[in-house]
């Protein structure tokens, strides 16, 4: 039997832990299936976020694995880190480094008020548009726009999916051509000290003699509850029709995939 992981481990006769899989089925029920060797034969055990602890090898061995449901475990993010414990013959404890997988399902949140208050401030930041300054053959007009990113690409960052789809509406005050609709494709570079870069395409038109195409950039800014990010967009509009005119936007708006179709 393993002892407690909260023993002091050993420093000396170490065992490496070498990871071959450590990953989460994509459909349900959703399973996370672990396989690594060792440096020696010991038996094993696993550690999910500090709190879930599972048994992986109860007998002796350099080559360990297990499968463990996940759909009734709560998660406050969905990258759940991990440890292996590893015990040899002669009682020897040893700690791996600390790794990770990622959920391809939104994490559960247990507690009842913070539940509440994450749906009503997601629902409010869903619901709401962004304020937004365009610039049009020398004239300038406020604006209001709303995205909804409708397909995301898993990728193998711990924060954001590597590109998305989204629909999006700008309605443009007191402008000649007020109302536009665009389709677009945005590609996600994390940075460090900030959250991401954004670049992008989306193809635009107000069902009238307005309509062309938009190569954009955004830099998100930071996050609020890990699940909104917010960033600043620069956008320039190139009409494909004699008779339209081309614009340029910058505006502040909230990043989320809560409402996203993932796909690997």
């Amino acid at each position: 039997m393993l002892l407690s992981s909260e023993k002091l481990f050993s420093q000396t006769d170490s065992i490496e832990v070498y990871l071959i899989d450590a990953y989460c089925t994509r459909e349900i029920p959703y399973i996370f299936k672990l396989s690594f060797y060792t440096s020696d034969v010991c038996k094993s055990k696993v550690i999910l976020e500090d709190k879930y602890e599972f048994g992986v090898s109860y007998e002796p061995t350099d080559l360990h694995k297990t499968e463990i449901a996940l759909s009734n475990l709560a998660f406050a993010d969905n990258i759940v880190n991990f440890v292996i414990i590893t015990e040899t013959d002669s009682g020897v404890i040893n700690k791996s480094e600390t790794f990770d997988f990622d959920l391809p399902f939104e994490p559960q949140i247990k507690d009842g008020s913070d539940l509440i208050t994450l749906c009503l401030f997601g629902s409010s930041i869903f619901l709401i548009p962004y304020p937004s300054y365009v610039a049009e053959s020398s004239q300038g007009y406020f604006s209001l726009t709303k995205e909804i990113p409708v397909i995301s690409f898993r990728s193998k960052s711990l924060n954001y999916p590597s590109a998305y789809f989204s629909f999006e509406y700008t309605y443009i005050f007191n402008a000649e051509d007020p109302g536009y609709l665009r389709a677009g494709y945005k590609k996600i570079f994390e940075i460090p000290k900030m959250e991401f870069i954004t670049v992008g395409i989306s193809l635009y038109s107000n069902f009238d003699k307005n309509y062309g195409i938009s190569p954009e950039v955004s830099l998100g800014l930071f996050t609020i509850k890990d699940t909104f990010t917010m960033y600043i967009r620069s956008r320039s509009n190139f009409t494909f029709h004699p008779s339209g005119t081309n614009f340029q936007e910058i505006y502040i708006g909230f990043y989320s995939g809560l409402f996203s179709l993932y796909l690997d």
